[in-house]
């Protein structure tokens, strides 16, 4: 069941009093000029506007390829730069605020604004509209692309991008179409493996689920688990059998996070499956309470 329980919504984000360094780009030698007199720093700099290139960006603790994972950022993301250093970039998601370390080679230009987003888990990059090709790319649920184009190959629909690489069509929405249920897209994820900072379709931890399945629901949340529990929608008092829970409520253990699924099925990202799955709300509670102790809360968006 561990699970990152670090980040939180923007909706809240004004509640957060403490300058938290997961949010907020600062250290003793260097820190974001926004936060000039709420910070002690020997320097502040301005950030600089880039964009993830590479699928699947890991933001890390620390500038090192053994550091810790501590989230990803996603093909199409925007970040701002503070210092880019011996092939690693300390940057700033825009989206969610997290700040962490990335190689520098995943970072490219804001060239062209992204019209569409990927809607399905995972989908591939071809070099030219044709199935056929070798793929030139894999692109999780939650990307962001700019289409110029369409082509037709042999039946099939095909979004083009300004590179000349090809999309399956069908694997994207425009970007402001939303999803009507973000538990519905959580459980297009079931069967995905646990990654330990996962936040993609490729590899996913329990509040990256919950944090990609509200943002293609058109509602973007933090990160982490901890910030989750103090920000989602409204604390929730269950009763003493649960009985109060619904489709969509938030269920919190002490750095994990759950999202029922009906009253008494949930479904989360878990190191005890190492997969996105489905688990009765007892049994969870019955199993990961004998390490761990019971839910720390509960909460409904």
């Amino acid at each position: 069941m561990n699970c990152p329980s670090d980040h939180q919504p923007f909706d809240r984000i004004a509640d957060l009093t403490a300058r938290d360094a997961r949010l907020h780009a600062f250290r003793a030698d260097l820190a974001d000029a926004r936060l000039k007199g709420e910070v002690v720093a020997d320097r502040f700099v301005a950030g600089r506007p880039a964009r993830i290139s590479a699928s699947v960006a890991d933001i890390r603790k620390a500038p090192r390829a053994d550091a810790g994972i501590n989230t990803q950022a996603l093909f199409g993301d925007d970040v701002l730069v503070f210092e880019d250093a011996e092939g690693w970039a300390w940057i700033q998601a825009e989206r969610d605020g997290y700040v962490g370390y990335v190689d520098a080679t995943m970072l490219g230009g804001r060239d062209h604004a992204p019209t569409h987003i990927v809607s399905v888990p995972r989908t591939f990059l071809y070099p030219g509209a044709d199935l056929r090709f070798p793929i030139a790319g894999r692109l999780s649920m939650g990307s962001t692309v700019t289409v110029t184009g369409s082509a037709e190959t042999r039946g099939t629909h095909y979004a083009v991008l300004p590179s000349g690489e090809a999309i399956i069509a069908g694997h994207l929405r425009p970007i402001g179409e939303v999803a009507a249920d973000y538990v519905a897209v959580a459980e297009a994820f079931l069967g995905t493996p646990y990654l330990w900072g996962g936040a993609s379709g490729f590899g996913i931890d329990c509040s990256g689920l919950v944090q990609l399945g509200m943002r293609m629901a058109g509602r973007d949340v933090l990160r982490d688990s901890d910030m989750q529990a103090a920000s989602i929608g409204e604390p929730l008092d269950p009763g003493p059998d649960h009985a109060g829970l619904r489709r969509g409520d938030l269920v919190f253990w002490k750095g994990h996070v759950a999202v029922m699924t009906d009253t008494e099925t949930m479904i989360h990202a878990n190191g005890h499956t190492m997969l996105v799955s489905r688990e009765g709300l007892k049994d969870a509670i019955a199993r990961i309470g004998y390490l761990y102790g019971g839910p720390t809360g509960f909460r409904r968006p």
